[in-house]
């Protein structure tokens, strides 16, 4: 009996590990049919516009530098929740944005700050920063997709070598860390120039895009974990995401 229970609890953490393992930095790991725990995203502070009209995303000439979102609402957000403010305003206005544009969604803020920390701690993995336009001070890269580590082998293509120099496999890319094909098909950009995966503007609006499309009324527990699941899939990741979106949350809201 003491055998059979050690040989239970063995397969459990091997699986627990297995979970951990599959946390690839992209949105083609390998999925699994549930998402467990049913999370659901908590109230948090609302971001409001500057100016008072929908942010001119995606319009020619306009300022990459320029905050949809108050400067006072990222001041005080990013004091409590500890984001870095060029990331949280990002965040902010990529909320923003969805409300105009698919209002449906309910997307928050704080959905893509969980993602933007696993990812890449905001845009700091491997010493990088986010220059005041938004773009990393070098590229975030993950590891080569060459099967390893539970994720299945993506071989280099044309667009993953433009985007990290490896002849052999793609990575992902970015502080919001796309596979170089799904940056290409749902890329979006934040000021009418080329959508660049290495700008945490263009990064943002391009995963609040995906998630809506992923799991359509985001407010919902089911929607929540269908479009995180489609981001990335083992439940470990999800549990993640969602306990940071949540802490991201009460932190907002606590003065």
């Amino acid at each position: 009996m003491i055998a059979l229970i050690c040989v239970v609890v063995a397969a459990f953490l091997a699986f627990d590990v297995l979970l951990v393992r599959q946390i690839a930095h992209g949105n083609d790991g390998v999925r699994l049919p549930a998402m467990a725990p049913a999370y659901a995203p908590l109230a948090t502070s609302v971001p409001t516009l500057s100016n008072g009209s929908p942010a001119p995303w995606g319009q020619p000439g306009s300022d990459p530098t320029q905050m949809a979102v108050t400067a006072g609402w990222v001041s005080t957000v990013a004091a409590r929740t500890g984001i870095p403010p060029r990331a949280l305003s990002a965040y902010a206005d990529a909320q923003l944005v969805t409300v105009e544009t698919t209002p449906d969604c309910h997307l928050t803020w704080t959905m893509l700050a969980g993602i933007g920390a696993v990812e890449s701690g905001h845009g700091t993995f491997g010493g990088s920063t986010l220059r005041p336009d938004g773009t990393t001070t070098s590229r975030i890269l993950g590891p080569p997709l060459d099967g390893s580590h539970g994720t299945r082998a993506v071989p280099a293509t044309v667009a993953g070598k433009a985007f990290d120099g490896d002849p052999r496999w793609d990575h992902a890319i970015g502080p919001m860390q796309f596979i170089p094909s799904t940056w290409m098909h749902w890329g979006m950009s934040a000021d009418g120039r080329e959508p660049n995966p290495n700008d945490i503007d263009d990064a943002a609006l391009t995963a609040a895009r995906y998630l809506c499309a992923a799991g359509g009324d985001l407010i919902t527990p089911d929607g929540w974990r269908a479009a995180i699941g489609a981001y990335n899939a083992p439940i470990a990741y999800a549990i993640k995401v969602t306990d940071l979106a949540n802490k991201y949350a009460r932190e907002s809201l606590t003065p």
